[in-house]
């Protein structure tokens, strides 16, 4: 029977746009106030992309921080997997303009698509890469630049969205690492969140773009709802799947959407303020690259240590949920070596 090893993070990096747009900006350009935003949202205030900046160009720097956390070469990287909804074009992926503009030549590259979800869909199938041994390190990315798709006259949306990117590299760790991962899906909810034009139901028009078809639609309402039943549901299945309780959990790292919706669901599940990361009022929703933002700010600060049990969630279009259950080790900064704990061969789950 093949070895199955474990799988686990060990290097992480994060980028973010320099220029900083304010609730009190968006005052000036659409009927809305900081007030309203603050207390639907959360959110003060979120980072845009300069005209010159791509969604590839923002996963790069964040996959060249990550590298550098682990102490590898980009020419170490067996498979670059990027999670976004705003690809650079729809073909070629931007996974490939990344493993080569980061010089990973000896890297398979792919794009993945699960919206806000993205990030923990890649990890997800990073840590089956690594543990069946068809890739020894498998770098994901999640990078969006949704201020692209984004309807700057509709107060309803234009409020909620940001710019950035994340990036980790899955290898074997010896010890802790992935534990569990669950994935999910309901496409009869494909409407409540979407970009109608510019694929091949319909194509982009002077008609698709005089209607603003062009710009992602949301019904905020529904999200919302289905946002606070599945966080819940999602993190007690991968703790389960895990062999955990929710009692061992020692921090909650959701998508980071709106703040009410992860209030929400940290009380359903019984958890302190200070179990659960939140950044989401200093960048938005940043969609496949919330996650990655989130995990590398607590891992700075020290509000997640070698040994916590952390469970990393999140909802997006499609409907798709995903969470990874995961015992942190720590990364090549961290400890000293590369990643968390050296690659051992013979360490099977």
């Amino acid at each position: 029977m093949p070895e199955v090893r474990r799988a686990g993070i060990i290097g992480l990096g994060t980028y973010a746009p320099a220029r900083v747009l304010t609730n009190h900006d968006l005052e000036r350009m659409v009927d809305t106030s900081d007030e309203w935003i603050r207390e639907r949202t959360g959110i003060v205030e979120r980072r845009i992309a300069a005209p010159d900046e791509a969604t590839s160009d923002l996963g790069l720097e964040a996959a060249r921080r990550a590298l550098a956390d682990a102490g590898l070469a980009a020419a170490d990287i067996d498979l670059v997997i990027v999670a976004t909804a705003t690809p650079d074009t729809i073909f070629p992926a931007t996974a490939c303009l990344t493993q080569d503009r980061l010089g990973a030549k000896r890297a398979g590259a792919f794009d993945l698509a699960a919206g806000c979800s993205g990030f923990i869909y890649g990890l997800a199938v990073a840590r089956e890469f690594v543990a069946a041994g068809s890739c020894d390190r498998v770098l994901v990315v999640g990078s969006e630049t949704l201020s692209r798709i984004t309807n700057w006259k509709d107060r309803s949306t234009c409020v909620l969205f940001g710019d950035g990117a994340g990036a980790a590299v899955v290898a074997p760790v010896a010890r802790g690492g992935l534990l569990a991962a669950r994935l999910g899906a309901d496409g009869a909810g494909a409407g409540l969140l979407q970009l109608p034009a510019g694929g091949s139901r319909l194509p982009a028009s002077l008609e698709s773009v005089e209607r603003g078809l062009h710009y992602l639609q949301m019904n905020g309402r529904d999200v919302f709802k289905f946002a606070v039943r599945v966080i819940p549901e999602a993190t007690r299945e991968v703790l389960a799947a895990a062999g955990r309780s929710e009692g061992e959990l020692d921090i909650l790292i959701p998508h980071q959407a709106n703040v009410r919706i992860i209030e929400a669901a940290a009380k359903r599940l019984g958890l302190a303020p200070e179990q659960v990361v939140v950044n989401v009022d200093r960048y938005g929703n940043t969609s496949a690259a919330s996650i990655p933002l989130a995990l590398e700010e607590a891992v700075r600060d020290g509000r997640v240590s070698p040994g916590d049990l952390v469970v990393m969630v999140a909802f997006g279009a499609g409907l798709t949920w995903a969470a990874i259950a995961m015992e942190w080790t720590g990364t090549g900064k961290e400890t000293g070596t590369e990643g968390g704990g050296r690659f051992d061969p013979d360490q099977t789950v």
